[in-house]
C-alpha cells in the first residue's frame, strides 16, 4: 500500500477503480460524446489520449495531472454531474487547473454533486498509480493505492 496527500478541493468519501491519464486529459473530447449521448455512463471519446480511450469512468478514480483544452471544460464537468455520469474523483497530481477548479465548484455549487477532487498529490501518485488499482480516498485528502 502507497499513500498520498492532497489538498481537498471538495472533500470525501471514496473507495474503488482508478482509471489513470498519465497526460492532460481533454474534457470536451472525453465527456462530449457521452453527453450528447444522453448516455449512461461516459465512455471516453478521445482518441488523441490512449491512456483512457474508450475506458467507462463513470464511478471512478480519474487520476491525472491535469485538464486541457479549451474553455468549455468547467461546463463540460457541470453537465455531465448534472447528468450524474461523472468519475466519483478527480485526483490531480498537479494544482488543478482552473477550468477544472470551476468545473468542479460549479457541480458541487448547483448540481449538489459529491464529485470529490483532489488536487497535489505529486508526480510519484501519477508514477505509482494503474488503471485498476483500488483505491480509497478520505475526507482529508489522503488518497491510498490499496493494489
Amino acid at each position: 500500500m502507497k499513500e498520498f496527500k492532497g489538498r481537498v478541493i471538495n472533500g470525501g468519501y471514496y473507495k474503488g477503480e482508478a482509471v489513470v491519464s498519465r497526460q492532460g486529459v481533454n474534457t470536451l473530447a472525453t465527456f462530449q460524446k457521452s453527453a450528447l449521448a444522453n448516455a449512461k455512463q461516459v465512455i471516453v471519446a478521445d482518441q488523441n489520449n490512449p491512456d483512457i480511450f474508450e475506458k467507462n469512468i463513470t464511478g471512478k478514480a480519474l487520476c491525472l495531472p491535469q485538464t486541457i483544452g479549451s474553455t468549455t471544460g468547467g461546463m463540460v464537468i457541470q453537465v455531465i454531474c448534472s447528468m450524474g455520469i461523472n468519475p466519483a474523483c478527480m485526483l490531480f497530481s498537479e494544482h488543478i487547473d482552473s477550468l477544472a477548479g470551476a468545473g468542479v465548484i460549479l457541480s458541487v455549487v448547483w448540481e449538489n454533486s459529491n464529485l470529490i477532487a483532489i488536487d497535489q498529490l505529486g508526480q510519484e501518485f501519477l508514477e505509482t498509480v494503474k488503471t485498476g488499482d483500488i483505491i480509497e480516498v478520505t475526507e482529508d485528502g489522503v488518497v491510498k493505492i490499496l493494489g
